[in-house]
């Protein structure tokens, strides 16, 4: 995007926002929770773009200044070398905060906003791989409590050595889906398992599903559509844990979706965890069809390639993480495993923003 087409976009930014400032004023919007509601969403995502733009044009006037300073006649050497050092900076925070403005110009997609659904599944790599996932799922709790985010698993499936076969979590939050859908799809580990004895480095696999949550008006089910399972929870040893049976496995019969839920000792907390974990599956389901020609149309044009290839490698004995879509690789993999998933998240959210600008300008 040109920067004259930049500022006219900016512009209109500025114009919108002070009329949903002065709507926000008007005593009849008051009266209206529903506009009050809406008007106070947009004025948010309006005033950060507008702080944006501010501190933008600031530093663009910074720069400004520094040229002119060098193209001029001053004799102060020492002024001179300082303000052609500082310029270099200043270029690149140009360049940064512009990214950042074109980031925030694409306007975010209804779901963003959403708490989300994780699920977490231990892939090929037998017990290392569920290992892997217990680590994964360490990471995007930690990221999630790190933002104020509550974390609630829904179902847990755990090996006998701290691992999970699978894990679904839901993480409560505003813009909670917006950050964490950029970790959907497989994850590749490489490292020395414990008990290998030789040291041989090993490879395996976790597979992460982001969904968005859905609300029931969206996602209508008939129970006539639903088969209920009721049976006893179990530990990871297979012994039971409830003596009276919980745990809920609900099958949507037309379409085969089943979500099963057993942490709760609650019948009823499992049927209505199980039913929110199916729902999203569903809505899931029904956006990937409703975009699937749009999707295929985007894969080729800039070649991103299939979900289901690996988007992620943690290599350990290199102490490297690579984020294999955008090309990124960082040299900080305990401290990502630990929650500090912001620079790859970040990296990858302009990108995708950038595609999608691209796209627009088609």
């Amino acid at each position: 995007m040109e920067r004259k087409a930049l500022f006219q976009r900016l512009d209109r930014v500025a114009e919108r926002l002070r009329a949903v400032e002065a709507m926000l004023g008007d005593p009849a919007t008051a009266a209206d929770p529903a506009k009050l509601a809406e008007l106070s969403k947009q004025h948010a995502a309006l005033g950060r773009l507008a702080r944006a733009y501010k501190a933008y044009r600031a530093t663009l006037a910074d720069i400004e200044e520094h040229r002119g300073l060098l193209e001029g006649k001053s004799e102060d050497l020492e002024l001179i070398e300082l303000a052609r050092d500082e310029l270099a900076g200043l270029e690149e925070k140009l360049e940064r905060q512009e990214g950042e403005l074109k980031l925030l110009l694409v306007p975010p997609r209804p779901e963003d906003s959403r708490n989300t659904i994780v699920e977490i599944r231990a892939g090929t790599g037998g017990g290392e791989a569920a290992l892997f996932a217990a680590d994964l799922y360490r990471a995007y709790s930690r990221y999630a409590d790190a933002r104020g985010w509550p974390v609630e698993v829904l179902s847990a499936n755990e090996t006998g050595i701290g691992g999970f076969k699978e894990i679904i979590f839901e993480v409560q939050g505003q813009g909670a889906y917006s950050r964490l859908k950029y970790e959907r799809g497989v994850h590749r580990v490489q490292r020395v398992p414990q008990t290998e004895a030789q040291g041989r480095i090993h490879t395996s696999a976790a597979t992460v599903a982001v969904l968005p949550e859905a609300e029931e008006v969206e996602v209508d089910i008939d129970e006539d559509d639903l088969r209920m399972d009721i049976f006893h929870a179990a530990s990871h040893g297979g012994q039971n844990v409830n003596k009276v049976a919980t745990a809920v496995r609900l099958t949507h019969l037309p379409t085969g979706i089943v979500a099963t839920c057993q942490d709760e000792r609650s019948q009823l907390k499992n049927r209505n965890k199980a039913m929110a974990v199916l729902r999203a599956r569903l809505l899931d389901m029904r956006t990937r069809e409703q975009h699937e020609e749009i999707s295929e149309a985007r894969r080729a044009q800039v070649g991103t390639g299939e979900r289901s290839e690996k988007i992620r490698t943690y290599n350990f004995p290199q102490d490297r993480v690579t984020d294999h879509r955008i090309g990124l690789t960082v040299h900080n993999l305990p401290a990502i495993l630990d929650g500090e998933l912001d620079e790859i998240i970040d990296a990858v959210a302009i990108s995708e923003q950038a595609r999608l600008l691209e796209e627009q300008r088609v």
